[in-house]
């Protein structure tokens, strides 16, 4: 299978990563060569790829945005389980994996792989049904992070007790009574990080399976914040609790 990447970054981040395989470039008539545009065009000619030029209009139904290119790639090359796990081993860095319960929303998703690929998550893991999946779209709102992001789609459960036999905590985000305020719990060692859904949260036996719950503090009048802020925030606030200066 086959599909556009579209954009000046999500197709330099694509290139760059190499995980891929590519076919050809196209370009929108009179685009100005300049910053990436320069470095896009040098890389696939060096990958001796065909580039295209087209009208803008031909390039309009790839994909929103496109900033007057696309590139035919390969599908997005999944992970599995152990490729997280070793990543972490390799980097001598402690486990730290973010999982997302039936995320639909494909802004969300991709700008949660784009705040994790930016504090140093080593993967994320994902369902493989019901939720959504790194489209072209998710590429896009990641910035092209998707392409240096390992993700996993697997079972949450067996995905979060995997994280536990590595002798990790599981800790779940979530604005019921029962959660503990974010500075009451430890972010630094080994950790999954699991985020639910927009609108139904965790569902009942991944919210089984965390150690702890956690939520952060609100006092505006708003009673919730975007499953994609919410989870950047507590990404950011791990990062800060795992940084050897802290």
């Amino acid at each position: 299978m086959k599909e556009w990447i579209t954009g000046r970054n999500p197709i330099y981040e694509a290139l760059q990563a190499r995980r891929r395989h590519f076919f050809r470039l196209r370009v929108a008539k009179g685009i100005e060569e300049k910053g990436r545009v320069v470095e896009i065009i040098r890389t696939i000619r060096g990958f001796r790829l065909p580039i295209e030029v087209v009208e803008r209009r031909v390039l309009d139904p790839l994909g929103e945005n496109h900033q007057g290119m696309a590139l035919e790639a390969s599908d997005y090359p999944y992970a599995v389980l152990k490729d997280i796990f070793e990543r972490a081993e390799k980097r001598g860095e402690p486990l730290f994996v973010l999982l997302l319960d039936v995320l639909q929303n494909p802004q969300n998703l991709g700008t949660l792989i784009r705040t994790a690929e930016a504090v140093g998550v080593h993967g994320v893991v994902i369902p493989p049904n019901r939720a959504a999946g790194v489209t072209p779209a998710v590429v896009t709102a990641s910035a092209g992070a998707t392409e240096h992001m390992l993700v996993a789609q697997s079972n949450l459960a067996q995905a979060m007790q995997a994280i536990k036999d590595a002798n990790g905590w599981v800790v779940g985000l979530e604005g019921s009574p029962d959660a503990q305020p974010i500075e009451k719990l430890r972010l630094d060692g080994p950790l999954g990080l699991v985020v639910g859904s927009e609108g139904e949260g965790m569902r009942a036996l991944v919210r089984k399976n965390c150690d702890q719950l956690l939520k952060l503090p609100m006092v505006g009048r708003i009673e919730s914040l975007n499953a994609a802020v919410a989870g950047s925030v507590v990404l950011y606030l791990a990062y800060q609790a795992r940084s050897p200066q802290h």
